[in-house]
C-alpha cells in the first residue's frame, strides 16, 4: 500500500510542477487549419474565403475587412466551419464595395489568433495607357508597335494585322508578353494596320490601329553603326516569375544582339531564354537573378558596337528567420518576444495581442525586433503575433505569455495622489499596502505623458522609508499619470491606481520661425508657424514683432494676439535692407527673443522682376531641410533660374546655390542638428534678381530629451551599388530589424571619391529600400552612404560602398587629326584624345579612301587600341588625293568621326622633297605631341647606323689600348735644385736660393733620337718607334685621359740609328751628343725646376693642348731665329709658369739649340 501512495504522490508532484507550462502548451490546441488567400473574382461572382481554426471548445470566429469589423448579412455571411461566404460580389465605389483586404479572428479561452490578410480583388481592365503609334520604315529595317495596360488579372497580348490574327509563323516577328510587337527585316507586304487586344477573364480590348508604312531601299544601303532603338528597363519582378528585357537594335549589316552581366557574373542558362532576335526572358526568377543586365548591339566582323542596360530586382514575400517563443512570467517581471523576417523589400514588423495591435506605450516598448513589456500584469497574459508584411504579402508566427501570480506579495499601494508645484515637477504621495507592508523594501514610482501613443514609461526607484516623491523633470503645460509599485523579496505587487496631473506654464522656449516676402517695394509681408506644445510650454498669448532698418539703431514694436500667425508691413522703404524679430508670451511671461533676421525689400523700379516665390521648409531629419517652392499665379514675369542661399543664424552668408527654371525642390543636407539656419530664395530673369523670400527653420535633434533613454535606430545593413548607365546608379539596402510604427526614411549621402567641397555632397531622400541615384558624371567613382530616421531618431551612416559610373560613349571625335606623307606611298596619321572629360577610348577606327573609292563608297577601315594615337596608311597610289577621319569608340558605344582630312599624293617623287600634301580641319605636320614619330622604315635604318657607328667605335678604343700597351716610359720629368749643372744644361742660382735668371740648355741628342718638345711626355722616340727604358727601371703603363706622373732617377736607354723622322709639321728638340745610360745629366735638368711642371695633371698646357700624353701635332713651326727664339711649349707656358712665381727665365743663346727635323727616311714612319 505505501509504493502505492508513493507512487501517487509523485504523480501529483509532476502535475504540480507542469500546471503553469500547460496553459504555455494548451495555447497550441488554438491554430488555423485553413487561411485566406488572395483571389480575383468576376462581379456578381460567389466566393468563400477559407477560415478554419482547431483548438479547445468554444472556438469564435469573426472577420474583418481592411481592419473593421465585418458585419453579416444575407449576401455576405459566415460558414458553420468558420469560412466567409459572399454569394454576389459587389464593385460598387465606396464601402459598398467587397475589394478590400480581409483576416479572419479565432478566439477561445486562451486568448485570440488572427489570420493571415487575403485580397479580395474583382477582375477588371482599364482602357490602354499606351497605344501604339503609326511609322514609316524603309524596306529591310525594323518595326516596332508597342501598347500599355493595367489590368486584373494580368491581360494576354495579341496582335491583329488589318483586323487578322497576326501569324507568327517567321522568325522575322516577335510577340512580348509585355505588349511589343517586333518585326525584323521589313517587307512590303508587312505594310498594313496593326492593332493589340487585351484579354483578361473580365474583359476584351482592342487599341488603335496603327499604320506601318514601308517605303522602297534606297539602293544599295551604306553602312550603319548598330544603334538601339528599344533597350531594356529597370523591372520589378517577383519570386518565381518571369523577367523580359527587351532588345532591339538596327544597323547595317544587321546587328548581333549579346547579353551580359555588369558583375561579370555568368548569366544563368538554364532559367535564361533569348525570344526573337535579343530579347531575353529569365523565368522562374529567384534572388540571385537580380542585377544590371547589358545589352550588347554589335555590327558583324567589327568592334563597333552600342550597350544599352537595366536593373532588375528581385522581389520576394517575407519569411521569418527568427521566431517568438512562449513565455512564463512572474507578475512585475520582464518578458521579451524576439521576431526577425527577411524579404524584398524588407518587412514591416507588426505585433498583435489577441488579435489586436500592440502600440509602444509607456511599459510596452518595441524596437529593433523585439517585443519587451515591463512590469507584467495579469492582464499580459495574451496570445502575441508577430506579422511580416511587404507589398507581396504576409506571414504571421505566435506565442503566448502566461503570467504567473503569488498569493504572499505584498498588496499594491494605496490612497495615491499628485500635487503640482511648478511648471516641471509634480510631487506624489501614497500610503502603504494594506498586506504585508512590513515585507516591504523598495517603492518604484512610474510615469509617462498622458497623452499621446507611443509614449515613453520613466521609472524611479525609493527607498521603503518615505511614500512621497517630487518628480522633477517633466515638461511643462503637460498632462501625465503615474502609478506605483511596492516590491518585496519574494516580487513585486500589483500596479496601484493611476492619478493624472498637469504640470504648470512656462515662458515659451524660443521664439518662432518666421517668414519674409515682399509683394511690393514698400512691404514685408511676417509670417509664422504656431510653436509646438514642446516649444510653447503653455498657450501662446501674445506675439511681440520688432523691426528696424539695418542703418538705424531705433527699433519699432508691434504687439499681436496669439491667435495671429502673419502681419503686413506697410509703407516701408524701397531698396532698405529691414531687420526683423519675433517673441512669443504664454501666461508665465514672454520668452526668448529670436535673432535678427533680415530682408531687402526690392527696388522701386524691379516691375519686371519676378515676385517672391512661396517657400515652404520642413526638417526631413537632424541634418537635412527640404525646400519646396512655386510660382504664385500673379507673376507675370519670365525666370531664368533661382539663387537659393542658407546659413546658420549668426554666421555669414554663403555663396548661393544655382538652379534651375524648371526646378522646384531642393533638399539641403549635411547640417548640424538642434541649430537655426536662415533660407532665403529668389527668382531672377534677364532684368534682374526678383523679390526674395526669407525664411528661418530649426533642425532637429538626432536625439530628443524624451528619448534621451532610447539608443538611436542601427544604420541600414547590406548596402550595395550597381552601376545602372553612364550617369546613373541603382542602390538599394536592407532595413534593420526593429519595430516601429513611425514611418521609416533614408537619406542617401552621394560623393565623388576625393571630393573636397563639402557644399557638392548630394543628399537624397527616400522612403524605400532603393534609390536610382541620377544625375553623375560618366566614368567617376562615386561614393554612397546611407542613414535611416524615424520617429526623429537617426542612424549612424552606414559604411561607404564605391561604385563607378559607366563610361559613356565619346560625344566628340578625336582632336589635332595630322596626315603626313613620310615616304612615297606611306602616311602617318595621328590624333589626340577626343576635348572632353572622363572620356575613356578603348579603341578607334580610321577610315581612308581615294577620292574616287570615296565616290563609289568604300572605305578602308583600320583599328587602333585605345591607347595608340597614331597608324601607318601604307600601299597608297600616287597622284591620288586621300580622305582620311578617325572615331573614337569604348564598351558603351561608338563616337563621331572628325572632319575629313585630305592627303594629296604627288605622282613626281623624284626630287626626293615632301611628296604629299594634306589639307582638313588641322595643318597637317609629322609632330604630334612634341615628338616626331617616324616609320618601321626609318627606325630601321636608324638602328642599323647605330650599330656600325659603335662597332666601329670599339674597334678603334681596342686599337688604341693595344698600342698604348706597347707603350713604355722611357723618362720622367724631375726637379733638383741641389744639383750642379752638367756639360749639357746648366741652371744658375742667384743669391738667394731662388732661380731668378735660368737658362736652359738642352742637350743635342744624335739624329736617331729625338723627343716631344711640347711638355705632354718625356717619352723618346727614334725612328724604329718609342724608346724602352732599361729593365731596372719601374714601369708605368699608358693611361687614357691621365698625365704623365712624376719619377725620379729615371735612365732613358739609347738606341742608336742613321735617320732622324716623325710625324710631319711636329716640333722636336734634337742634340749631337749620345746619352749614356750613365750620364750623370738626366732629362729633368733639361726641364728646369718643380715650379715647371708641365707634364704634371694640373699643367695648363696640357689642358689647353688636350694632349693627355699623346703626341703633340701643332702645326706651329719654330725657326732658330736668333739666339733669342724659343719654342712656344716653352716659351708661353714655362714662362707663364714662372711668372707666377715672381721669377724670370732668361734665354741663353749658346746653352739652346732649335732644329726643325726634315730628315727622310724615319720621317715618314708613324712614332
Amino acid at each position: 500500500m505505501a509504493p502505492l501512495k508513493g507512487k501517487l504522490y509523485q504523480r501529483l508532484l509532476l502535475f504540480a510542477i507542469f500546471l503553469p507550462i500547460s496553459g504555455v502548451l494548451s495555447f497550441s490546441e488554438l491554430f488555423f487549419v485553413k487561411e485566406p488567400h488572395d483571389v480575383t473574382v468576376m462581379r456578381k461572382e460567389a466566393v468563400i474565403l477559407d477560415c478554419q481554426a482547431r483548438g479547445e471548445a468554444s472556438i469564435d470566429v469573426r472577420w474583418l475587412r481592411n481592419g473593421v469589423r465585418l458585419v453579416e448579412n444575407e449576401r455576405v455571411y459566415l460558414l458553420s466551419n468558420g469560412s466567409l461566404f459572399i454569394s454576389e460580389v459587389e464593385s460598387r465605389r465606396g464601402d459598398k464595395s467587397d475589394e478590400g483586404c480581409y483576416q479572419c479572428l479565432a478566439q477561445n479561452k486562451y486568448g485570440t489568433i488572427l489570420s493571415q490578410k487575403a485580397h479580395l480583388t474583382i477582375a477588371s481592365m482599364s482602357s490602354f495607357a499606351l497605344q501604339p503609334t503609326s511609322i514609316v520604315v524603309a524596306e529591310g529595317s525594323v518595326a516596332r508597335f508597342s501598347c500599355k495596360i493595367s489590368a486584373h488579372p494580368p491581360p494576354i497580348i495579341t496582335w491583329e494585322f488589318n483586323r487578322v490574327t497576326l501569324s507568327l509563323s517567321t522568325d522575322r516577328i516577335t510577340v512580348l508578353p509585355s505588349g511589343v510587337l517586333q518585326i525584323q527585316g521589313v517587307q512590303r507586304a508587312d505594310a498594313g494596320h496593326y492593332r493589340c487586344i487585351a484579354t483578361n477573364i473580365a474583359s476584351r480590348r482592342r487599341s488603335f490601329e496603327a499604320t506601318l508604312t514601308v517605303t522602297p531601299a534606297p539602293g544599295p544601303m551604306p553602312p550603319q553603326r548598330p544603334r538601339i532603338i528599344a533597350g531594356p528597363q529597370n523591372i520589378s519582378v517577383s519570386l518565381h516569375q518571369s523577367a523580359i528585357l527587351e532588345c532591339l537594335a538596327t544597323g547595317n549589316p544587321r546587328p548581333l544582339i549579346s547579353w551580359s552581366r555588369a558583375d561579370s557574373k555568368s548569366i544563368d542558362v538554364y532559367n535564361t531564354k533569348v525570344l526573337g532576335n535579343g530579347n531575353l526572358i529569365i523565368t522562374d526568377i529567384k534572388p540571385q537573378h537580380g542585377g544590371v543586365y547589358m545589352c550588347r548591339a554589335t555590327t558583324p566582323g567589327t568592334r563597333n558596337f552600342t550597350v544599352a542596360s537595366a536593373n532588375v530586382t528581385v522581389l520576394a514575400p517575407p519569411s521569418f528567420v527568427e521566431w517568438p517563443e512562449s513565455l512564463t512570467r512572474p507578475r512585475a517581471g520582464t518578458a521579451r518576444f524576439v521576431c526577425q523576417a527577411e524579404g524584398a523589400p524588407a518587412p514591416q514588423i507588426t505585433w498583435f495581442k489577441n488579435g489586436e495591435k500592440v502600440h509602444s506605450n509607456g511599459r510596452i516598448k518595441m524596437y529593433h525586433s523585439k517585443l519587451v513589456i515591463n512590469q507584467i500584469i495579469l492582464e499580459d497574459d495574451a496570445i502575441y503575433q508577430c506579422q511580416a508584411e511587404n507589398e507581396l504579402g504576409s506571414v504571421l508566427s505566435m506565442a503566448r505569455l502566461v503570467v504567473v501570480m503569488s498569493e504572499d506579495r505584498p498588496s499594491a499601494p494605496r490612497n495615491i495622489r499628485a500635487d503640482t508645484v511648478s511648471s516641471s515637477a509634480i510631487l506624489l504621495a501614497w500610503e502603504r499596502p494594506q498586506y504585508n507592508s512590513d515585507k516591504v523594501i523598495a517603492y518604484s514610482v512610474h510615469y509617462m505623458k498622458a497623452e499621446g501613443l507611443n509614449n515613453e514609461e520613466y521609472q524611479v526607484v525609493i527607498g521603503n522609508d518615505t511614500t512621497r516623491y517630487i518628480i522633477d523633470d517633466l515638461e511643462p503645460a503637460r498632462n501625465y499619470t503615474f502609478y506605483v509599485v511596492a516590491y518585496m523579496p519574494m516580487g513585486a505587487s500589483r500596479m496601484s491606481d493611476h492619478v493624472f496631473q498637469h504640470t504648470l506654464e512656462d515662458v515659451p522656449l524660443r521664439a518662432p520661425e518666421i517668414s519674409l516676402t515682399s509683394r511690393s517695394p514698400s512691404d514685408i509681408q511676417v509670417s509664422w508657424q504656431p510653436l509646438p506644445m514642446k516649444l510653447s510650454r503653455g498657450r501662446v498669448s501674445n506675439y511681440r514683432l520688432s523691426y528696424r532698418t539695418s542703418s538705424e539703431s531705433a527699433v519699432s514694436q508691434i504687439e499681436l494676439p496669439g491667435e495671429k500667425t502673419q502681419h503686413l508691413l506697410e509703407n516701408l522703404q524701397p531698396d532698405t535692407i529691414y531687420l526683423l524679430r519675433l517673441v512669443a508670451a504664454t501666461s508665465a511671461g514672454w520668452g526668448e527673443q529670436s535673432a535678427w533676421t533680415s530682408h531687402h525689400t526690392p527696388k522701386a523700379s524691379s516691375a519686371q522682376v519676378p515676385l517672391a516665390p512661396e517657400l515652404y521648409l520642413e526638417p526631413l531629419n537632424c541634418t537635412t531641410i527640404s525646400a519646396r517652392w512655386h510660382l504664385t499665379p500673379r507673376n507675370s514675369a519670365s525666370v531664368r533660374g533661382y539663387r537659393l542661399f542658407y546659413h546658420e543664424e549668426s554666421q555669414p552668408e554663403s555663396a548661393p546655390l544655382q538652379l534651375q527654371a524648371s526646378a522646384h525642390k531642393h533638399i539641403i543636407g549635411g547640417l548640424d542638428p538642434r541649430k537655426k539656419y536662415h533660407v532665403k530664395l529668389l527668382a531672377y530673369n534677364a532684368v534682374g534678381d526678383g523679390y526674395q523670400a526669407d525664411q528661418t527653420i530649426s533642425t532637429p535633434g538626432c536625439v530628443s530629451v524624451r528619448d534621451r533613454l532610447v539608443p538611436p535606430p542601427p544604420p541600414p545593413h547590406n548596402v550595395q551599388a550597381q552601376t545602372n548607365s553612364s550617369s546613373a546608379v541603382f542602390l538599394f539596402w536592407g532595413r534593420p530589424a526593429f519595430t516601429s510604427s513611425h514611418a521609416v526614411n533614408y537619406t542617401v549621402r552621394c560623393n565623388p571619391v576625393g571630393l573636397q567641397n563639402a557644399s557638392l555632397v548630394l543628399y537624397l531622400q527616400t522612403g524605400e529600400q532603393s534609390l536610382l541615384v541620377q544625375g553623375l558624371e560618366p566614368n567617376t567613382k562615386y561614393e554612397f552612404a546611407v542613414r535611416l530616421h524615424i520617429d526623429q531618431l537617426s542612424s549612424p551612416w552606414s559604411p561607404v560602398v564605391y561604385q563607378s559610373t559607366f563610361p559613356e560613349a565619346p560625344t566628340l571625335p578625336p582632336s589635332n587629326i595630322k596626315v603626313t606623307l613620310i615616304e612615297e606611298d606611306t602616311a602617318l596619321v595621328s590624333w589626340k584624345l577626343p576635348d572632353e572629360p572622363n572620356v575613356a577610348v578603348t579603341h578607334y577606327t580610321i577610315l581612308y579612301a581615294s577620292r574616287n573609292a570615296w565616290i563609289a563608297g568604300k572605305w578602308q577601315v583600320l583599328q587602333r587600341e585605345g591607347s595608340i594615337t597614331m597608324a601607318l596608311l601604307e600601299n597608297l597610289s600616287p597622284g591620288q588625293v586621300y580622305l582620311v577621319k578617325v572615331s573614337a569608340s569604348n564598351n558603351m558605344g561608338d563616337g563621331p568621326f572628325s572632319n575629313v582630312v585630305e592627303l594629296t599624293v604627288r605622282a613626281d617623287v623624284s626630287t626626293g622633297h615632301d611628296t604629299g600634301l594634306s589639307r582638313g580641319s588641322t595643318l597637317s605636320t609629322g609632330f604630334s605631341d612634341g615628338f616626331y614619330h617616324l616609320d618601321q622604315k626609318s627606325m630601321t635604318g636608324i638602328s642599323v647606323g647605330v650599330c656600325i657607328a659603335l662597332t666601329c667605335i670599339i674597334i678603334c678604343a681596342f686599337i688604341i689600348v693595344c698600342r698604348g700597351k706597347t707603350r713604355k716610359l722611357s723618362a720622367v720629368k724631375t726637379y733638383r735644385e741641389a744639383e750642379s749643372t752638367s756639360a749639357a744644361a746648366a741652371i744658375h742660382v742667384g743669391p738667394e736660393g731662388e732661380v731668378p735668371m735660368a737658362e736652359v740648355t738642352v742637350p743635342m741628342m744624335s739624329r736617331g733620337h729625338f723627343i716631344d718638345a711640347k711638355g705632354g711626355t718625356s717619352l723618346m722616340i727614334n725612328c724604329n718607334g718609342p724608346v724602352q727604358p732599361s729593365p731596372d727601371v719601374t714601369k708605368k703603363k699608358w693611361s687614357f685621359f691621365r698625365s704623365a706622373v712624376k719619377q725620379d732617377k729615371k735612365i732613358v736607354q739609347n738606341e742608336r740609328n742613321g735617320t732622324l723622322s716623325y710625324l710631319p709639321g711636329a716640333t722636336v728638340l734634337t742634340y749631337e751628343e749620345e746619352l749614356s745610360p750613365n750620364h750623370s745629366t738626366t732629362l729633368h735638368h733639361l726641364l728646369g725646376h718643380p715650379g715647371d711642371a708641365e707634364g704634371s695633371s694640373n699643367s695648363e698646357g696640357s689642358h689647353e693642348t688636350g694632349d693627355s700624353g699623346r703626341f703633340s701635332h701643332d702645326e706651329t713651326e719654330l725657326t732658330n731665329s736668333g739666339p733669342n727664339s724659343r719654342p712656344p711649349s716653352l716659351t708661353e707656358e714655362d714662362g707663364g709658369d714662372l711668372d707666377r712665381g715672381g721669377e724670370l727665365l732668361e734665354k741663353s743663346p749658346a746653352d739652346l739649340k732649335l732644329k726643325e727635323s726634315v730628315e727622310v727616311g724615319c720621317g715618314h714612319q708613324e712614332a
